[in-house]
């Protein structure tokens, strides 16, 4: 098989922005074989705006890689439960990592400020509802980068969110009406 790799290259059918969690493996939760699934991870599988200028961007870079550079058909993003970086949003618990980790989860704030106008702070149905809205921002904000916008107009690329339950290995998907279903 890893021959066969080598020799044809990669042309995998979807990007999977997902967490660093260690407790996630996107290829084992799709089910895939190598090579089928770009896997890009991040602090809680966030999608930053569309910002092109000289910093570093390294999703981004990803992401125009998987679209421009594999012509990859769909991205997937799939936010998780108990995911630490929400848990930070959420209760302010970023004071050792204040460097690279508090200024990326900024990007999460809408999902934040969504959160709490429905949720109390510590409960899990705050947490469970924030680790959502990531997903919803990270949609949103692949919609900014004008090369996706494009593919998704003309029907070339399909972007969605997925949910998956650590505890219970339950996947859900983001429905069109914005409501996570699990897949059965």
């Amino acid at each position: 098989m890893h021959e066969r790799l080598a020799e044809t290259g990669q042309n995998p059918i979807a990007a999977v922005v997902a967490c660093v969690d260690s407790r996630l493996d996107p290829a084992a939760i799709f089910d895939v074989a190598p090579g089928q699934i770009l896997v890009l991870r991040n602090v809680a599988n966030l999608v930053p705006p569309y910002a092109p200028d000289s910093a570093y961007h390294g999703t981004s870079a990803a992401l125009e890689f998987a679209v421009r550079g594999l012509g990859v058909a769909n991205i997937i993003v799939m936010g998780h439960a108990q995911c630490g970086g929400v848990r930070a949003l959420l209760q302010g618990q970023t004071d050792t990592l204040t460097d690279f980790v508090l200024p990326w989860m900024g990007i999460a704030a809408r999902a934040r400020a969504r959160t709490l106008a429905c949720e109390a702070v510590g409960s899990e149905a705050a947490q469970t509802r924030c680790e959502h809205e990531t997903v919803r921002v990270s949609l949103d904000n692949l919609q900014g980068f004008p090369w996706i916008a494009e593919r998704v107009a003309a029907g070339t690329l399909r972007i969605s969110g997925t949910y998956y339950g650590i505890a219970s290995g339950k996947l859900e998907v983001m429905g069109d009406d914005g409501v996570f279903v699990e897949v059965i």
